[in-house]
């Protein structure tokens, strides 16, 4: 039995996923990216190699060492790998944006376009990694979330076109893990760029961003529950798990769909926003030029 796994670093799901596949017997490759230390890895017992999934060269050579080292088998796919950029959606740095998708979305495409006719031979099982921002518009997160969105939809077509080929592919829905995937933004220091019509929203951007959410769910019983459910022999197509997860899920199956509006109004004080722009509209106009009687008539 083997298993391959996208987007190991330490200390985050990939990480977890590979010691709890360890731990059941598989064989698993682990990948990484060059600047990422790997001795958790090699610790848990599992093969690294140095791989992008944005880049096909490095796809094409994991799947020719895979192949010789499994005899062209592969029972487990996950693609974990994902980055988070932070940015209110009219401020979204495209560049960032497609960086992002080139990860997110385009990489788990790539690893199946590669490694499904290894997952054929043995009746395997793709697991999609997707949050609960994919669901809720959760402000500031508008790319991530709609990669997150993405990936969900890819996975539903991917299900039912893989089904008839006795390959399972199952859509994990992530509550609030605790991993590093929000690091990257808080070395960035992520602003809102200069000019922005969030400014009034600024201090509140900068606190987002430096964030702890609470009451995380741990790795390591992510990975064991996701493992659990992905290794039935008819998994569920969405597995909701992580904290929050089961709130977002009823709240969005039972409430229209403007109770987000309301609630992320509130929770991203997005009513001071209102307020500042409600002033500069007044103010813009109380500059304007007044038109006296006779142009007056002429409009008339």
């Amino acid at each position: 039995m083997s298993a391959l796994i996208t987007g190991c670093g330490k200390g985050g799901i990939g990480h977890a996923f590979t010691v709890e596949l360890r731990g059941r017997g598989y064989e698993v490759f682990a990948t990484l990216l060059p600047h990422e230390e790997d001795q958790h890895l090699k610790d848990a017992g599992a093969r690294v190699i140095v791989s992008d999934v944005t880049k096909d060269v490095d796809v094409v050579a994991l799947k020719e060492l895979i192949q010789q080292a499994t005899g062209g088998h592969l029972s487990i796919l996950v693609n974990n790998a994902g980055i988070c950029y932070t940015m209110t959606a009219a401020d979204a740095n495209m560049a960032e944006v497609e960086k992002m998708f080139a990860v997110n979305v385009l990489g788990p495409m790539r690893m199946v376009h590669h490694f499904h006719r290894m997952l054929i031979r043995s009746s395997g099982v793709i697991i999609n990694i997707g949050s609960i921002g994919g669901i809720v518009p959760h402000v500031h997160n508008s790319a991530y979330n709609a990669t997150k969105a993405a990936l969900h939809h890819y996975g539903d077509t991917l299900r039912v076109e893989m089904a008839p080929l006795e390959v399972r592919v199952i859509n994990i829905i992530s509550g609030e893990v605790a991993t590093n995937i929000l690091d990257h933004d808080k070395r960035q220091k992520r602003k809102l760029p200069d000019g922005s019509v969030y400014a009034p929203l600024s201090r509140e951007f900068e606190e987002f961003v430096s964030r702890v959410p609470p009451n995380r769910t741990k790795p390591e019983q992510y990975a064991r529950a996701v493992i659990d459910e992905a290794l039935k022999s008819s998994p569920a197509a969405w597995f909701w798990y992580g904290s929050l997860s089961s709130t977002v899920r009823w709240c969005d199956m039972l409430l229209p769909r403007t109770f987000w509006d309301f609630l992320f109004f509130r929770k991203f004080s997005l009513g001071k926003l209102q307020k500042a722009n409600q002033v500069r509209m007044t103010d813009r106009g109380s500059d304007a030029p007044s038109v006296n009687n006779d142009e007056q008539s002429l409009v008339d």
